[in-house]
């Protein structure tokens, strides 16, 4: 079972990397099940439309998960309601339309857990994010309610998403960090056989700043007074994710592969 898992879709450069070159990797990589962090695919680099969100689902991906800007684009709260493989953070407040995590089935007919987690540290008030995974542990059983299941905690710091890792240690397939933009190079299989990465970085145009104009954003760091509102980098983008093997009695990790497509990060060890 091959599941892919790649990270935050930065604006229009991310959604046409996506468009063009998924339904090539999914072939390349026979991969199973493929899931994206779609919450920056906005046109202004935050917040998902209907629009896009279907185009994701036509590339390929089977889920589409969120983080902090999930509701910057307004139409998401409606159709979210309706649309059950568009999540938003499990630990928002309960009022929240939408669900934090499913139970999907995969092209080889295998059932998929996927969970969606926002940290408390430095992002958007929610609900304790430990305590809403331990909830989510106690109901949902890895090879009892699903045969492999995934976990995508979206925060800014590197302990939340490493303590979340070692929780699902054992209990989930695969825990992966978004939301900072940046990979990093800790892929690796746990003690008990989960599949980690701190953060998988994103998909967009990497001669930016996290995806946003450079010139403009160093504008901003210099407190130049033309400088404007943050916008994204529109040059061609670099694909980032992680792909993990599990084994199908155990639905534990095998073997973790980072995916990089495009020339901007080729190279980079």
């Amino acid at each position: 079972m091959n599941i892919l898992l790649l990270g935050d879709i930065m604006g229009p450069s991310g959604r046409k990397a996506i468009i063009e070159n998924l339904p090539k990797i999914i072939k390349e990589k026979k991969i199973d099940f493929v899931i994206l962090n779609g919450e920056n695919s906005g046109n202004l680099g935050v917040g998902i439309t209907k629009k896009h969100f279907l185009e994701f689902i036509k590339a390929g991906a089977d889920v589409v998960t969120t983080g902090n800007h999930v509701w910057d684009e307004k139409e998401a709260l409606e159709f979210i309601i309706s649309e059950k493989r568009l999540l938003r953070p499990q630990n928002l407040s309960k009022d929240s339309p939408g669900k934090g995590y499913g139970i999907f089935s995969s092209k080889n007919n295998k059932r998929v857990a996927v969970l969606n987690l926002m940290g408390n540290v430095f992002m958007k008030k929610s609900e304790d994010v430990f305590q809403e995974a331990k909830k989510f542990i106690e109901t949902i059983r890895l090879k009892k309610n699903a045969d492999f299941i995934v976990v995508d905690m979206h925060g800014e710091i590197t302990s939340e998403k490493m303590a979340m890792g070692h929780l699902f240690d054992g209990k989930a397939t695969m825990v992966v960090g978004t939301h900072t933009h940046v990979p990093t190079s800790d892929h690796r299989i746990l003690e008990k056989g989960t599949a980690y990465q701190t953060d998988v970085g994103m998909c967009g145009d990497y001669v930016s700043v996290i995806g946003m104009n450079k010139e403009n954003s160093l504008k901003k760091f210099l407190k130049d007074p033309s400088a404007k509102k943050h916008y994204p980098a529109l040059g061609e983008a670099t694909i980032t994710g992680l792909m993990v093997t599990a084994d199908n009695i155990s639905g534990l990790a095998n073997k973790v592969e980072p995916i990089i497509v495009g020339k901007h990060l080729e190279n980079r060890i």
